[in-house]
């Protein structure tokens, strides 16, 4: 198991950066790793929401939204036979703007258990691209 985290600050309000994550939809527009994404649950986004995003490297995934704290957590957990975890996403206003404290959980399962010793170097670089993309995102939409 691989447990990574990353810290950042984005010049813009929780409201907005929250937003932006809980959005799955519009992740192939900023995120680097998803290609295509759709939202498979009805109605408002919210605590246990669907989507389905096809992400490098792991095809066509279900994602689901839990821990749904608006403006302050989420974490997106993956449905896929090869792994396990999640990336959480906590948020805290910060003079205008928003610490993110990132943590990406990453077990994995089957035949995927060879690929543990290189999972946290991997982990660490989408969760960079990730990070960074986010950034951009945001502070472009203001």
């Amino acid at each position: 198991m691989a447990t990574l985290r990353l810290t950042q600050v984005i010049d813009r309000p929780p409201s907005d950066v929250f937003a932006a994550i809980v959005d799955l939809e519009s992740f192939p527009r900023w995120d680097p790793t998803t290609k295509r994404a759709r939202k498979l649950s009805p109605g408002e986004i919210g605590e246990g929401s669907r989507s389905e995003l096809t992400i490098r490297g792991f095809g066509k995934t279900v994602q689901e939204l839990r821990g749904f704290d608006r403006d302050r957590r989420v974490t997106l957990v993956p449905h896929i036979e090869a792994l396990s975890g999640g990336h959480t996403f906590v948020l805290s206003p910060e003079d205008g703007r928003t610490r993110v404290d990132h943590e990406l959980v990453m077990t994995p399962r089957g035949v995927w258990r060879l690929m543990a010793p290189v999972m946290p170097m991997i982990g660490r670089r989408n969760l960079r691209h990730t990070a960074t993309a986010l950034k951009a995102w945001v502070e472009k939409r203001s």
